[in-house]
């Protein structure tokens, strides 16, 4: 994840699967799945994504994919989150821990290609 997220008032769902390394068909699955994830769509019909829409996309990743919750206990933990009032600290963590994974790899790339010189 090298561009940082904010820098879009409104990111294409293509934009947002570059972001996140997810396909446009689980995109729009969990749209199906996840009442706290719900895009809105311009003029022309397409989904537009905000910041927060990508960093609720992304705790849901990790969720699913790091936690191994399952579709239903990942929906529960979102909605007591959100009821909870956690969702968007929540949200702002996982985005966090992205962007130190992305400089960390960044890094590491820097430094093997420094060092073979």
């Amino acid at each position: 994840m090298n561009e940082p997220v904010t820098k879009k008032v409104y990111y294409s769902i293509g934009d947002v699967c570059d972001l996140t390394g997810l396909k446009p068909h689980v995109l729009r699955y969990w749209e199906t799945q996840f009442e706290v994830l719900r895009p809105t769509k311009n003029q022309a019909g397409n989904r537009v994504y905000r910041s927060k829409e990508i960093e609720v996309i992304m705790l849901v990743k990790r969720l699913l994919y790091e936690q191994k919750y399952t579709i239903e206990g990942a929906n529960k933990k979102l909605l007591e989150m959100r009821a909870g009032g956690n969702l968007k600290e929540e949200r702002r963590g996982v985005l966090e821990s992205e962007v130190l994974q992305g400089l960390k790899a960044d890094l590491l790339e820097l430094r093997d290609t420094l060092s073979h010189d």
